[in-house]
């Protein structure tokens, strides 16, 4: 009897060192975790950048004038050879009353010169047929012999003379004439007013078949030589600039695969490389942060009729492939982490969570290629915490992250 009791008082503290035991444990850590995967993996460059017309024509006034009304707009097409505005002489300038009065004076004056120089063409007009008149009875008289051959040269020689003054004084009337009408201009037309409607206008043509982007004048006025009035350019020819940091620009090369996202459309556009600039410039960034950034120009290779409503100076993200594969073992870059000078990883196994050192090659955004040490299948852990230490029990939340 007293060795049974014995034997059940055992049992019972053996049941409640195993209950304090079990109440004891740690409880396992929550992780959140990834199997590791193997699949499309690219490495590449992203930058914001923003469309632009490879050629672009500015079309402006070529002389001083006043232009008139500019009916095209942006996003109208013109055909080349195309008028796409007209210009017309500017209008009469105004005159104070000091330049009106001497105005006045000067169509007095030129009315009182054609006065005189008619009154002179009359005295001309009468001395010419007086010297003709002599002149034929001087001839006459000759014939019989009555004057000698120098008194008729010399009265032919005064007819001529009377011709020529004659002439001479109705070429000065016609000048007399014409100033007193340019007097009479300068007085009688009003102030800015502008040339009637049939007066010959200047019309300037477009350079080439395209569509106008950007319209600096519209309305009429006066314009001065060499003042852009608008921008023509064909929207077929768009490309892509993208400012790149210089340490990235260097890894282009012409020809190169670019993707062309977050532009509005629902697809993606394809793109390659065609030129990175051989100078490069300093911009200051949002942080404050002087940046030295290279122009990189991306040709559209997608079709037109997908990126029709596409403009100039409309915003791209550009991603650059550098490099791509379609079978690459790769993990998030968050669960790695630097372990004296090795890269590590926590992998699940039976519950627990295991330190694994990794070699890593490419990096692509938030995922990094892995060359050595872990396999397909395998779940790692993602931003392991303090608590997660080699041989701790974890509780895992299996998630799945898409690249």
């Amino acid at each position: 009897m007293m060795q049974r009791k014995q034997i059940l008082l055992a049992v019972i503290a053996v049941a409640i060192v195993l209950l304090l035991a079990l109440v004891l444990r740690p409880s396992p850590v929550p992780v959140s975790a990834t199997e590791v995967r193997s699949g499309y993996f690219a490495e590449y460059v992203e930058d914001e950048g923003r469309t632009r017309l490879r050629d672009t024509y500015t079309v402006s006034a070529p002389i001083g004038g006043y232009l008139r009304r500019v009916e095209l707009e942006p996003g109208d097409t013109v055909a080349v050879g195309a008028a796409v505005f007209e210009m017309e002489s500017m209008p009469a300038p105004a005159l104070d009353a000091r330049s009106r009065e001497q105005a006045r004076e000067a169509v007095a004056a030129a009315g009182a010169r054609l006065e005189a120089a008619e009154a002179e063409l009359e005295t001309r007009q009468t001395q010419f047929q007086l010297a003709e008149t002599e002149y034929q009875r001087s001839e006459q008289l000759h014939e019989r012999n009555l004057i000698s051959s120098e008194e008729r040269d010399r009265r032919r020689a005064l007819r001529d003379s009377s011709r020529a003054a004659e002439r001479a004084a109705r070429h000065s009337v016609e000048v007399t004439r014409f100033e007193l009408e340019s007097a009479r201009a300068v007085l009688e037309i009003a102030d800015g007013e502008r040339s009637p409607g049939d007066q010959p206008s200047l019309e300037v043509r477009s350079p080439i078949a395209g569509t106008v982007t950007r319209r600096h004048r519209c309305c009429e006025g006066p314009v001065s030589a060499g003042e852009p009035i608008l921008e023509l350019g064909d929207l077929d020819d768009l490309e892509v600039q993208v400012d790149l940091l210089s340490m990235d620009a260097v890894r282009l090369r012409a020809g190169m695969r670019v993707i062309l996202e977050r532009w509005g459309g629902d697809e993606a556009l394809e793109g390659t490389v065609r030129r990175v600039e051989p100078a490069g410039f300093m911009r200051v960034s949002a942080l404050g942060v002087e940046e030295q950034r290279v122009p990189v120009l991306v040709q559209i290779t997608s079709p037109r009729s997908d990126w029709a409503q596409l403009g100039e100076g409309y915003r791209v993200e550009g991603r650059f492939i550098l490099w791509e594969s379609d079978d690459v073992l790769q993990i998030p870059t968050s669960t790695l982490f630097r372990d004296d000078d090795r890269w590590v990883v926590y992998v699940v196994e039976n519950g627990r969570a295991e330190l694994r050192p990794v070699s890593i090659g490419r990096r692509s955004g938030l995922w990094t290629q892995i060359s050595s040490g872990l396999e397909r299948g395998e779940v790692v852990i993602t931003h392991p915490g303090d608590r997660v230490t080699s041989g701790v029990r974890v509780a895992v939340d299996l998630r799945s992250y898409r690249n």
